[in-house]
Formats: C-alpha cells, structure tokens, sequence
C-alpha cells in the first residue's frame, strides 16, 4: 500500500515538473521566430509545449498548460495581444486535452501518435473558429467562414506541416527515453 501511494506521489510530482517545463517553454519558444511575427504566427510556436504536454503529461495537464500559456505571455510579454491569446487559449487548450486523451485511448502504436495530433490540431482550430464567432457576436462584430478559413487554414499550412513533421519525432524520443507519464 505504501509503495502505490509513493508511486502516485512520484507520478504526480514528474507530471508537475514537466507540466512546468513546458509551461516555461511555451513562454521562451514564441521568442525564436518574435522578430519577424509572420512567421511567428505561420509556424505556431506557442502550439508545440501544450500538445507535448499533451503526451506527456495527459490532457488535463495539456489542457491547463494550452490554456495558460497565451493568457500569461499576454499578460507578461503583450504578445500575442489579449484580444488574440483568449481564443488561443481555448484553442491551444484544446490540442493539449485532445492529444492527450487520445494518445492514451488510443492502441501504443505509432499511427496513434499522428493521429491523436491530427485529431487535436483539428478540434483546437475548430474550437479557435467558435470561440473568435462568439466574441464576435458579444463585440456587435462579425467574424465570417473566410477569416476562419484563413486564419484557422490557410495561414497556418507551414505550422501544420512543422507540427506533423516535429511533434510525432519528439514524442517517439520520448518514449524511448521513458519521459512519458502513463497512469
């Protein structure tokens, strides 16, 4: 009995550390590509920390590491601006919880990795679209299917393409590594 508890103990904490690392890595990435933020917004570098997360951790850690992360570089660094970082927030939410909970439903097979990020990378973007079309609706504004299409599609394509390239090597490392939390 004693051993489970410190097992959980030992899993929560690892969970925690990591949680935090990628909580600190959301807020130093996005300062790679801060100099020039057209190509900060195509690669998405705030997206990378939380969907790791994600995989790490599970989603509820994904979930608040995605959510936070906008908000507080926000609040510490004016970018993304406020307006921007709540849909984000829910946005990037998302693809923590989702690649999370599917990476852990989902057989231990390597498909199962692009897949649980494909999913996540889709419902966040939809979820981005819903959040940005209520905002909208509550500033007396419109946010129409073309600016969802180009900001949710379009304009994403290089961060899309360095997502499903990136995130499934690194999380395929850290399964060899046994830096992977499963409960």
């Amino acid at each position: 009995m004693e051993k489970t508890n410190l097992s959980k103990r030992n899993s929560l904490l690892r969970k925690t550390v990591y949680a935090a690392l990628f909580l600190a890595l959301a807020m130093v990435l996005p300062f790679l590509t801060g100099q020039i933020p057209e190509i900060g917004a195509a690669l998405s570098p705030l997206h990378i920390p939380a969907i790791l997360c994600g995989f790490v951790c599970g989603w509820p850690w994904g979930l608040v590491v995605g959510f936070l992360s906008p908000l507080m570089r926000s609040l510490l660094f004016i970018m993304p601006p406020m307006h921007s970082a709540i849909p984000m927030a829910f946005e990037i939410g998302t693809y923590g919880a989702v690649s999370g909970l599917l990476y852990r439903l989902l057989p231990a097979k390597k498909w199962a990795i692009y897949v649980s990020l494909v999913t996540a990378m889709t419902a966040g973007r939809l979820v981005w679209g819903l959040v940005r079309f209520v905002l909208a609706g509550l500033e007396h504004s419109t946010f129409p299917f073309s600016a969802f299409l180009a900001g949710a599609v379009l304009d994403a394509v290089p961060g899309i393409i360095l997502h499903i390239v990136l995130i499934p090597l690194l999380v395929m490392a850290f399964e060899r590594a046994h830096i992977i939390v499963r409960d």
